[in-house]
């Protein structure tokens, strides 16, 4: 597709879905499960949902959540990608080998076997949280393989694991973790209140929905494994492998966009900043006031506006 044609894509895009509210036809919980597939990695066993034809893009949630936070973005650019949205290791519903490795690298790595298993020699990525940190890590360890990259709140240099993350990641040290997302599902109002997860990560709390929540929390919590696996991909954050990739990020010349919310407590609009200065094929920062971590979900009209729009600039 071409960059008239992508742009055109765009502006119908960013017409005809003002917003989640507005949306329909995206995959709810059941179509979402029903298109989920597997593929065998060295990794592990991945799960993934595709939607769309055309060149690939891979797209990279955040903890404790997993593909189908990109459902709403799936649907609105699967007339121009091939959209897919993998499960991390540790969770969703990706199954790893007991003691696997868990860290930022490894899923990196996973989602470059899981390219190779879906014969994607390139794509675009879009991430938001932790998924931002991979998919940093994955440009400038596959740098031939990441066409462009539209990331949103997450992980970026020194600040990673964020400080505000810290009552998180000793919770799952200790291995509590669990027990505040069974809360989630066992205590009405629990999740839009300042210590769940509506609270403190969605711009309205109302939008970590009842049907999010069984897509989100059940495969965390069915077994003994899956509840230690969720709580160590959080432990997996430290060592921060961030800082050792800052040469080999500003010697990156695939296109990059900065998507970021300004109310998250976790990245600050500091770190799209500082990205956009480090990056040296950068298409700057779009800034959205008062949106917290996980608006990517609550917001997918403004995803596929960027995402399309960065990819018409990639293909000029």
């Amino acid at each position: 597709m071409n960059r008239r044609h992508l742009l055109k894509a765009a502006l119908a895009a960013s017409a005809a879905t003002p917003g989640v509210a507005g949306a329909s036809a995206e995959m709810n919980l059941h179509a979402f499960a029903r298109a989920r597939r597997f593929v065998e990695t060295a990794a592990g066993r991945i799960a993934y949902v595709e939607q769309g034809k055309g060149p690939a893009a891979i797209f990279l949630h955040g903890w404790p959540l997993n593909g189908f936070h990109w459902r709403g973005a799936m649907h609105r650019l699967a007339g121009v990608r091939r959209c897919i949205a993998p499960d991390f290791l540790g969770l969703g519903h990706s199954a790893a080998a007991p003691g696997a490795d868990l860290s930022p690298g490894a899923q990196a790595e996973m989602i470059a076997q899981v390219m190779d298993a879906l014969d994607v020699a390139q794509a675009d990525v879009v991430a938001n949280d932790s998924g931002t940190g991979v998919a940093q890590l994955l440009a400038v360890r596959h740098p031939g393989r990441v066409r462009s990259l539209l990331l949103t709140n997450g992980d970026v240099h020194t600040n990673s694991p964020p400080e505000a993350l810290r009552p998180a990641l000793d919770a799952a040290a200790r291995g509590e973790l669990a027990v505040m997302i069974e809360r989630h599902l066992s205590e009405p109002g629990f999740a839009a209140s300042p210590e769940g997860l509506g609270g403190i990560c969605y711009t309205d709390p109302a939008n970590l929905t009842a049907e999010a929540m069984q897509a989100y929390f059940p495969p965390l919590l069915a077994s003994p494994e899956r509840r230690r696996q969720f709580q160590a991909y959080g432990v997996a954050f430290e060592p921060n492998p961030l800082p050792a990739i800052e040469a080999r990020l500003r010697a990156l010349t695939l296109p990059v966009r900065m998507l970021w919310g300004t109310g998250d407590i976790h990245f600050a609009a500091e770190w799209a900043v500082w990205l956009d200065r480090a990056l040296p094929a950068s298409r700057g920062v779009r800034l959205v006031e008062g949106a917290k971590l996980f608006f990517t979900e609550e917001r997918p009209d403004l995803v596929a506006e960027e995402a399309l729009k960065l990819w018409a600039a990639a293909s000029a």
